[in-house]
């Protein structure tokens, strides 16, 4: 049975070619592996992603306009597999993943999802850490949902779910694995493992990138229903800055009482989303680097997230304008 690889990509090419590395040393018939790489990334060349591949690799070079749901349905148009294994272009894969997350798919006619554990670098910094240890929340077990670094269905899946939502810039594979998530069980195993090789490795890039990613929140969650489970997420970084922003307004006019208290509130937060993740990491992570996370997670989130509301109030006035 073929399995069709789906990466789309911009830029970071060692990055891509070593994603493709990881997929030459998979432990299975590598005729039966094609990898789909869709690019936006005009000058690449595709001789030079990998030496003498064993499989087909086709390049497809996309418009910079698309997002990055569209180069996925698009490599979705160009596949010839049975089943479709979407890679972010930052990832290396177990030589057991392709094997494994067939075999994961197969054990319950319920699954229409697959997805391996994440793991760290050998020399991974503490965010490093942080960020694995949130990906790795719930393990062996059916979520919610799934991150879009890798993801393996059968194409027949793919095309009732209806595929990626192009309007999203953002939170795409959250607003897809939703949508999978109403039609069959998504199963997040331990058997097979990836390195996210583009992990966020310091607090600077992190910040940027949590705006960026923060932008399509709001969109994310129109039109699908939300479980309570989820509302924290996107209420706690927008109350926190809130609080914060009064506790220093409640201080320039002298209410030290009452800064006291909106700074504390702001904390809490933070406070307890720190001991949460302490907790999950078997405290095998320095507290003091977790609330450090936080304090950059969620004022980025949250200017992400005002972005992004003034983004979709401009789309809309466009639309009620000119449509």
């Amino acid at each position: 049975m073929l399995v069709s690889f789906i990466i789309p990509h911009k830029g970071r090419f060692e990055m891509l070619t070593q994603t493709i590395g990881s997929i030459s040393k998979q432990a299975c018939d590598l005729h039966n592996i094609e990898v789909i790489v869709v690019s936006q990334t005009p000058e690449i060349q595709q001789q030079t992603l990998l030496e003498s591949p064993s499989f087909k690799l086709t390049l497809c070079i996309r418009p910079e306009s698309d997002t990055i749901s569209a180069l996925r349905n698009y490599g979705v148009t160009q596949a010839k597999g049975q089943y479709i294994a979407f890679l972010d272009a930052d990832v290396w894969l177990s030589s057991n993943w392709t094997q494994q997350m067939i075999t994961e798919l197969a054990a319950d006619p319920d699954r229409i999802i697959s997805s391996a554990m994440q793991r760290c670098d050998d020399n991974a910094p503490p965010l490093e850490h942080i960020r694995t240890s949130l990906s790795n929340a719930k393990i062996d077990t059916d979520v919610a949902f799934l991150p879009g670094r890798n993801l393996f269905l059968r194409k027949t899946s793919f095309d009732k779910i209806g595929g990626f939502p192009e309007h999203l810039i953002t939170c795409e594979d959250y607003f897809f694995t939703d949508k999978a998530a109403k039609l069959g069980k998504l199963f997040y195993t331990s058997a097979a493992t990836y390195i996210h090789l583009g992990e966020d490795k310091a607090y600077k890039a992190m910040f940027d990138k949590e705006i960026w990613r923060g932008q399509s929140n709001l969109q994310s969650i129109s039109g699908r229903n939300i479980p309570l489970r989820e509302w924290p997420s996107f209420i706690a970084p927008l109350a926190c800055v809130f609080m914060f922003s009064l506790a220093l307004l409640l201080l320039v006019f002298g209410q030290l009482s009452w800064a006291l208290w909106a700074f504390l509130v702001a904390a809490f937060p933070i406070f307890v989303y720190s001991l949460r993740l302490f907790a999950l990491a078997n405290r095998k992570i320095n507290f003091i680097s977790i609330v450090k996370f936080y304090v950059c997670y969620f004022p980025a989130r949250a200017i992400g997230t005002v972005l992004g509301l003034f983004k979709s109030i401009g789309v809309k006035h466009m639309k009620d304008t000119y449509l």
